[in-house]
């Protein structure tokens, strides 16, 4: 054997070992995964998210509006971002912005939530088909910082692309070829012309398609997952794989021929003679971007198929996420009930995101007025009925022992503030924040609100009798009214609309401590002047203080 031909097989042998060896290590690494996921899956929520990104995850949900979804107010009054990253165990883009989607989007059918509890349950019952589907969904992984629909909306920037031009200048190689026989330098000489003018050209149409390869290249995992996918049994998803199957086989004609376009070591440099070769036959035929062309020809005429395909896989991981969920909540969850005009029943309630909460109970047939002192646990309970009423209509899971109510939209005024870009007062902000509500209730469906501090932002006498209005034009048949108040006054002009409900606290030890159980009835103490004796104020101010509100208790007026 001549030292050539050994010199070749050393390079096919170490290319060879190469290879095995990197076949090998992504074989290890997809073990170690797939054990990860069915012994810890709680791992999976902990994620950065940076800016830019968290910013695009609502981009599914913009574009598949609804009726009955959360409003922006009521989203951040709930602090839901931090509940959507406390459940957000998703593998892929698509999983992630369905859920955030899910989140936002209130079933009024129980249908739609019942067939979810389906695929939830199979998949919390069938390990091995789980790990199958989130290995794929891995796979399919995130598009960058932006969302795919970020580059589908900016398609129509690259404007109408024509093969035509490429075509001719490849078209142009024939006589060329053909002008060799006939005068070999005039051919050579007009080859390489051309081809130092379509290596030209190149660069510069490249650098023009580049930044929706990031696109394409998911939309090929897209259709790579949907694959696998329609191999793997689910029998509870018949419908969804008909329609996988049904809009994957519309995207096929996109996939073929796309490894030009699509070659993860498209101009790198370092690859091996057969990509290198293939980079210049790119550059000198400019085969990637007749196909980048046409696919994108496809892509526009078929957007509706890769929306209905994100959907689908979205739905899935959706599901997964939400039995992973479940079984990370260490107090425990119950599947809601629904029914009734207006009925709310919550039986050992509490909020998900605290580390050791307290329970409570509320039986709300008509509304309910909480009052209380400072601190003593009425924001929280608001959030917590709010919360599991969300949950309810989009996850069919509760953070409590038991829940039932009707159907409803839900809306908030809680954690409002002044409006700095448009200027406008934290009254003028509050008064519009209720206003949508009441227009809400005008415009049919049920609906179940949540109050906190109604009109704090204006003085005691007009703040009490606008109070009073607004909150006795929030019952009704289809509406039902949570509010906290420190207005006790309100505990007794509403006590015919609403049912008193309030926290209280206990003074022990030179400290005040709350127990944060939910008590019947309006509350009897106060402790905001307590605090500052307690926080060591001086005692000609806590005296003068007491004095005070003692004398506007007994006479209804002020005096210094």
């Amino acid at each position: 054997m001549g030292s050539a031909a050994l010199l070749g097989l050393s390079i096919a042998v170490f290319v060879l070992v190469l290879f095995l060896l990197d076949t090998y290590r992504v074989k290890q690494a997809e073990k170690k995964f797939m054990k990860s996921l069915y012994e810890d899956c709680s791992r999976l929520s902990q994620k950065e998210y940076a800016p830019e990104r968290f910013a695009r995850i609502g981009s599914y949900f913009l574009r598949h509006p609804s009726p009955a979804q959360l409003d922006d107010i009521t989203w951040n009054d709930l602090g839901m971002d931090e509940l959507f990253k406390r459940m957000n165990f998703t593998l892929s883009a698509s999983g992630e912005e369905y859920l955030y989607y899910t989140l936002r989007t209130l079933k009024q059918e129980e249908k739609e939530l019942l067939h979810l509890e389906d695929v939830v349950k199979f998949f919390c019952e069938n390990p091995e088909q789980r790990v199958k589907v989130q290995l794929q969904l891995k796979k399919l992984g995130y598009t960058g910082k932006f969302s795919l629909y970020d580059y589908l909306d900016n398609l129509d920037y690259l404007g109408e692309r024509s093969n035509r031009k490429s075509l001719v200048q490849d078209l142009l190689f024939l006589p060329l070829l053909a002008l060799l026989w006939v005068n070999f330098s005039m051919g050579i000489l007009g080859l390489v012309m051309l081809m130092v003018y379509n290596i030209t050209t190149y660069f510069k149409e490249k650098n023009e398609i580049d930044p929706y390869i990031t696109s394409f290249a998911y939309i090929m995992r897209l259709l790579d997952a949907c694959g696998q996918l329609e191999k793997a049994r689910v029998p509870v998803c018949e419908k969804e794989w008909e329609q996988l199957c049904l809009h994957k086989k519309a995207m096929q004609a996109m996939r073929r021929n796309s490894f030009w376009v699509m070659d993860p070591a498209r101009g790198q440099a370092g690859g091996n003679i057969l990509e290198t070769i293939l980079d210049y036959v790119r550059m000198v035929f400019h085969v990637d971007l007749l196909k980048f062309n046409s696919m994108l020809k496809h892509l526009r005429n078929h957007i509706e198929d890769v929306d209905a395909l994100i959907g689908i896989i979205g739905f899935l991981e959706t599901a997964i996420a939400i039995g992973v969920f479940r079984s990370s909540m260490e107090e425990g969850y119950c599947l809601p009930s629904f029914g009734g005009r207006n009925g709310f029943c919550m039986e050992g309630g509490y909020h998900p995101l605290l580390s050791r909460p307290v329970k409570n109970s509320i039986n709300g047939e008509r509304g309910v007025l909480l009052t209380g002192s400072n601190a003593s646990g009425k924001s929280t309970f608001l959030k917590t009925v709010a919360i599991n009423a969300v949950f309810a209509q989009t996850i069919h899971t509760c953070a409590a022992d038991s829940f039932h109510s009707a159907f409803f939209q839900v809306y908030s005024s809680m954690a409002l503030r002044d409006d700095l870009e448009s200027g406008e007062s934290y009254y003028i902000v509050e008064i519009k924040a209720l206003k949508r509500i009441l227009d809400a209730a005008k415009g049919g469906g049920r609906i179940l609100c949540f109050v906190d501090e109604v009109l704090r932002g204006t003085n005691t006498v007009e703040r009490i009798a606008a109070s009073t209005q607004i909150l006795k034009s929030l019952r009704g048949t289809q509406i039902l009214c949570f509010a906290a108040t420190h207005d006790i006054e309100l505990t007794r002009l509403l006590e015919g609309e609403y049912d008193n409900y309030h926290f209280s606290e206990e003074v022990r030890d030179g400290d005040v401590m709350f127990d944060y159980k939910l008590q019947p009835g309006r509350a009897t103490t106060r402790n905001a002047i307590r605090l500052l004796e307690l926080m060591g104020y001086d005692k000609d101010i806590i005296e003068k203080a007491h004095w005070q509100a003692e004398t506007f208790m007994e006479t209804g007026d002020w005096v210094m």
